[in-house]
C-alpha cells in the first residue's frame, strides 16, 4: 500500500514537472530545459518583434524609393536601374538559404542573428556615408539630359555597402521569423492557439515598418536629405538589436539536430545504393532506432507514411550493422521537403508581381502629376505605401474577421488552408495585372492626346492616385499570399529543418526577383528587335508597359492553373502527436520528460 502511494505521489510529482517545462523539449542558451511560465509566448516575443519593424522600416525606406536613386543621382537608365533593384532583392532573399544552413547545422538561430544582425549595421553605416558624402556620387544633373556617370570608385562603395545589407538581411530573415515561432509550445494549449496567429501578426508587424519606411523615411529623402533618413535607419537597427540582447533570459531555443542538407544527401546516397532493391511492403521492416535517440537530439520521430515510397529504400535494413543505413525518419524528412519543392515551383512566378510594385509602378509614378494642394508633392516611391496600407487592412481583416468565420465552416483553426490562402493570393495576382494594364492604357492615351512622347521629364496631366486600385490589390494578394506562404514552408517542413523551410518562403522571393530581372530583360530586347520600338524604354512616356502588364497576366494565369493542380496532389504533413503514437498526449509527457532528463545529463 505504501509501494502504491509512493508510486501515485511519483507519477503526480512527474506530471507536475512536466507541466512546469516546455513540452517541445526546448531549452536555453545553457541547454537546460525551460520553464512555461518564465520564457516564451508573447512576452518573449515582444522583445524579438521590434527588430523585424526596425529592419522592414529600413527595407522600405531603401527599396521603395532605390530606383530613383540609382536613376536620379547615380543617372542609370530606366532598366538598369530596375534590373539592379531586382538583382539586389534577388540576392537578399536567396541567401536566407545560407542562413538557415548555419542555424541548424552549427551556430542556432539566436546567434546566427545576431552575428548577421552585426553585418547588418555595418552595411547600413556605409550606405549612409555613400549617400551623404558628395564625393561618393556624381555631380547632379536636375535636367536629365547629357549626366555625368558614377565612377567605379562611388559605384563600387555604394553597390558593397547595398550586398553587405543583403548579407546581413539574408542570415536574420531565415532565423528571426523562426525564432518567434519557436517561443510557443505546439503542445500546451494556449500557446498552441496563439501560434495559430502568430504568423498573421508577425507579417503585420513588417507591413507596419514597411509602411513608415515608405511614407516618413522616403518623405524625407525627398525633401530633407537622403543621408537623414538612413542615419535614422541606422539608429533604430542599433536600438533594436540591442532589446532583442535584453530579451535574452526569457528566450526559448531548439537544440541543434545536425545539418538537414547532410541528412538528405545520406537518404539520396544510400536510395542510389539499393536502387535495384526492393522495399518491404510492411514498413516495420524498414530500419528505424529507439525513439529516445531522438529526443536526446530534441527531435521526434516520424512515422512512414505512402507517399514517394521508391524512398524506402534508403531504409531497407542490413544483415550487418550498417551506418550508411537510413532511418524511417529521415527517409520521411526527405519527403517532407521534396514534397514542398513543386509548391514553392509554383510561388516563383507570383513573387516576381512585388518587384513591379517597387520598380515599374513607382516609374508610372514619377510621370504622374503628384501634387496635393497647393504646396504639398506627393514621393512617387511613396505611392508603394498604398500597397502597405492594404497589406496591413487585409491581415487585420483576415485574422479578426474572416478566420473566425470561415472556422464554422471549415473546422480548420487558421480558417482556410495555406494552400488555399495562397491560391487566393494569386488569383488576385491575375486581377491586378489586368487592372494595371487598363490604367497604364489610359496614361498613355493621355500623352498622345498632349503629344508628351518624346519628353521623358513631362508630367503627365493625370493624378498619381489613379494608380491606388493596383497598389491595392497588389497589397491585398501579398497578404494572402506572402503569410499562407511562410505558414506552409515552417508548418509543413519537418521540424528538425523548420529553419530551412522558412528559408523556401524567401528564396521563392530571390529567384523571383531574379527571374522578374531576367523578364524584364528579355522582353526589353525582344520587343525592340528590327526597328520596332520596344515596350520599356527609359523614356517610360514613349514605352509600352500596358504590353508588358497583359504578358504578365497571362503568365500568372497559366501559373495559376498549375498551381492549382499542385495543390490538389499535395498531401499535408502528418502532427508529430499522431506520428508517436495511438496514446499521443501520454507519449508527449513521456517524451518531454525524456528530453528534458538527457539534457540534464548532457
Amino acid at each position: 500500500m505504501v509501494s502504491g502511494n509512493a508510486e501515485k505521489m511519483a507519477n503526480s510529482q512527474a506530471e507536475k514537472e512536466t507541466d512546469k517545462f516546455a513540452l517541445d523539449g526546448s531549452v536555453d542558451l545553457h541547454g537546460r530545459p525551460v520553464e512555461i511560465a518564465k520564457t516564451g509566448g508573447i512576452k518573449a516575443c515582444s522583445f524579438i518583434v521590434g527588430y523585424e519593424f526596425c529592419e522592414r522600416l529600413a527595407f522600405g525606406g531603401i527599396w521603395a524609393n532605390l530606383v530613383i536613386y540609382l536613376t536620379s543621382k547615380l543617372h542609370e537608365g530606366t532598366v538598369s536601374a530596375s534590373r539592379n533593384v531586382t538583382n539586389w532583392t534577388g540576392v537578399m532573399w536567396i541567401i536566407p538559404i545560407f542562413g538557415a544552413y548555419i542555424a541548424d547545422t552549427h551556430w542556432g538561430r539566436y546567434w546566427t542573428f545576431l552575428v548577421f544582425a552585426f553585418v547588418y549595421v555595418v552595411g547600413m553605416g556605409l550606405m549612409t556615408l555613400a549617400v551623404s558624402l558628395t564625393s561618393l556620387r556624381p555631380p547632379a544633373c536636375p535636367s536629365g539630359e547629357g549626366c555625368e556617370k558614377a565612377s567605379p570608385l562611388q559605384i563600387g562603395v555604394f553597390y558593397f555597402a547595398l550586398y553587405l545589407l543583403a548579407i546581413g538581411a539574408g542570415g536574420t530573415k531565415p532565423n528571426i521569423s523562426t525564432f518567434g515561432a519557436d517561443q510557443f509550445d505546439e503542445f500546451h494549449p494556449k500557446e498552441k492557439s496563439q501560434k495559430n496567429h502568430f504568423f498573421n501578426w508577425w507579417m503585420f508587424t513588417i507591413f507596419l515598418g514597411t509602411l513608415f519606411g515608405k511614407t516618413f523615411l522616403i518623405y524625407i529623402e525627398d525633401n530633407v536629405s537622403w543621408g537623414v533618413s538612413y542615419g535614422i535607419i541606422t539608429a533604430a537597427i542599433v536600438i533594436s538589436v540591442i532589446i532583442v540582447l535584453i530579451g535574452t533570459p526569457f528566450y526559448r531555443h531548439k537544440i541543434i539536430s545536425g545539418s538537414p542538407l547532410k541528412r538528405m544527401g545520406k537518404v539520396f546516397v544510400r536510395l542510389a545504393t539499393n536502387w535495384k532493391a526492393k522495399a518491404p511492403s510492411d514498413p516495420s521492416e524498414l530500419y528505424e532506432v529507439d525513439s529516445k535517440e531522438y529526443v536526446s537530439k530534441g527531435r521526434y520521430p516520424i512515422a512512414h507514411t505512402n507517399t514517394l515510397r521508391i524512398i524506402d529504400k534508403a531504409a531497407i535494413k542490413t544483415d550487418t550493422k550498417d551506418a550508411k543505413v537510413c532511418t524511417v525518419t529521415e527517409v520521411e524528412e526527405t519527403k517532407l521537403m521534396i514534397g514542398l519543392l513543386p509548391v514553392w515551383l509554383a510561388s516563383i512566378i507570383p513573387s516576381t508581381m512585388i518587384t513591379q510594385a517597387g520598380t515599374l509602378f513607382v516609374k508610372q509614378a514619377e510621370t504622374l502629376e503628384r501634387h496635393v494642394g497647393s504646396s504639398f508633392e506627393f514621393p512617387a516611391a511613396s505611392a508603394t505605401a498604398f500597397l502597405t496600407l492594404s497589406m496591413l487592412i487585409t491581415t487585420v481583416v483576415y485574422d479578426r474577421l474572416l478566420v473566425p468565420f470561415l472556422r464554422r465552416y471549415t473546422g480548420n483553426p487558421k480558417g482556410i488552408t495555406a494552400l488555399q490562402r495562397m491560391g487566393s493570393g494569386m488569383l488576385i495576382q491575375v486581377i491586378v495585372m489586368i487592372v494595371a494594364m487598363l490604367v497604364e492604357f489610359k496614361r498613355l492615351d493621355v500623352i498622345k492626346e498632349h503629344h508628351l512622347e518624346n519628353n521623358k521629364k513631362a508630367i503627365v496631366p493625370r493624378s498619381i492616385f489613379t494608380l491606388i486600385p493596383q497598389f491595392a490589390l497588389m497589397g491585398m494578394a501579398d497578404a494572402l499570399l506572402d503569410i499562407g506562404k511562410i505558414d506552409f514552408f515552417y508548418d509543413q517542413a519537418p521540424e528538425s529543418m523548420q529553419s530551412l523551410g522558412t528559408s523556401l518562403f524567401t528564396s521563392s522571393h530571390g529567384v523571383g526577383a531574379f527571374t522578374s530581372s531576367l523578364l524584364l530583360t528579355a522582353v526589353s530586347n525582344f520587343s525592340a528587335r528590327g526597328n520596332r520600338k520596344g515596350w520599356i524604354l527609359n523614356n517610360l512616356n514613349a514605352s509600352h508597359l500596358d504590353y508588358y502588364y497583359a504578358f504578365l497576366a497571362v503568365l500568372l494565369f497559366l501559373n495559376l492553373l498549375f498551381f492549382l493542380f499542385v495543390s490538389y496532389v499535395y498531401v499535408y504533413k502528418r502532427e508529430v502527436t499522431r506520428a508517436l503514437g495511438d496514446d499521443s498526449e501520454k507519449t508527449i509527457e513521456i517524451l518531454a520528460v525524456n528530453i528534458h532528463k538527457d539534457v540534464d545529463i548532457c
